[in-house]
């Protein structure tokens, strides 16, 4: 039987290269070399080569993070290539990179958010202000971006203009959200049309933490990832229904992680991520795990979901047309 030629692309421009680069390596590791013929390619130095080889590639896995990556415009090149790919197209993808639109979206679905408000860089900063409409602590974070990095937690207005300036250099817009104290689950969903949701994450991050920050999230032994979660089964379905929606109504295919807090019985969701962490014991993969599903499997079930509904390559109008 045909091998199928895999283009996986890791690395490349963002500020969780490295983070894209471990991911790839153990993606790499994982597929079945006796069904794939996999070749790699960074971004950030293999674009020509991508585009010479796409007439002989069948599929890609987008395993990158972030600006360049995540936001759609991977996923617009290869759309130009006509080369199959996991996840969400460039809709999906750019809306779920931007916190704000992902809110909306949310909020039209009838999907529960912490209370917010929107800066952008030049307006007047009063911290005053945004702490009599929303309280203290504040979550602050710029629009675009993953792995919690520019996030910041401020107790107290002191602290308010310097997070602010922290955040501003990853963006230009920032979202200023209320602190919801509460327990930090995710919820995984795998498909196209019909969607499966998996089993619910407890993340519990070192009482050194104060959130599931980049630290927290990329350091060995730092947080504590209980899957199913310890919440009780009512929460549990709650939790993955609000996946799925959150999932629908950004536009989202193949797969998606949505992260939210559990305040008691309440749920407030607060982003979905459309390429999920995917070394082996990232939580997307530990879900699959849990619901039985082994990671080379999790990576056959993608590629199958990116080349759904393609029975060879769409023709291309002949040149000069």
């Amino acid at each position: 039987m045909k091998k199928t030629t895999v283009a996986l692309l890791s690395g490349g421009i963002s500020s969780e290269r490295e983070v894209s680069l471990k991911s790839g390596g153990q993606v790499y590791d994982a597929l079945d070399k006796k069904k794939y013929d996999v070749i790699r390619y960074d971004p950030k130095s293999d674009l020509l080569r991508l585009v010479s080889d796409s007439a002989n590639i069948d599929v890609a896995l987008i395993i990158l993070h972030g600006q360049y990556g995540e936001d759609g415009t991977v996923q617009g090149l290869l759309d130009l290539l006509d080369i199959p790919y996991q996840g969400s197209g460039v809709l999906g993808s750019a809306v779920a990179m931007n916190k704000l639109a992902s809110k909306l979206l949310y909020e039209k679905s009838g999907i529960p958010v912490p209370p917010y408000m929107v800066i952008k860089r030049g307006d007047p900063v009063d911290p005053e202000l945004f702490e009599r409409r929303l309280g203290m602590p504040l979550v602050i974070k710029p629009v675009s971006g993953g792995s919690s990095i520019g996030v910041s937690i401020v107790k107290s207005g002191e602290f308010f203009k310097e997070a602010v300036r922290s955040a501003f250099s990853y963006d230009d817009t920032l979202l200023i959200e209320a602190f919801i104290k509460g327990i930090e689950i995710t919820g995984g969903v795998i498909g196209n049309d019909k969607l499966e949701d998996l089993p619910i994450v407890e993340i519990i991050p070192d009482k050194n933490f104060e959130f599931f920050d980049y630290t927290a999230k990329y350091t060995s032994g730092a947080t504590e990832e209980i899957c199913p979660a310890r919440i009780d089964e009512s929460t549990e379905i709650k939790a993955r229904e609000f996946a799925k929606t959150a999932h629908k109504a950004l536009f989202c295919k193949g797969y998606s992680r949505t992260d939210m807090i559990l305040d008691g019985k309440d749920i407030y969701v607060l982003e979905t991520n459309t390429i999920p962490g995917m070394t082996a014991t990232s939580l997307l993969p530990r879900a699959a795990r849990t619901a039985g599903i082994s990671f080379g499997k999790l990576l056959d079930i993608l590629i199958e979901l990116g080349m759904e509904g393609r029975d060879g390559k769409r023709k291309r109008a002949p040149a000069g047309e």
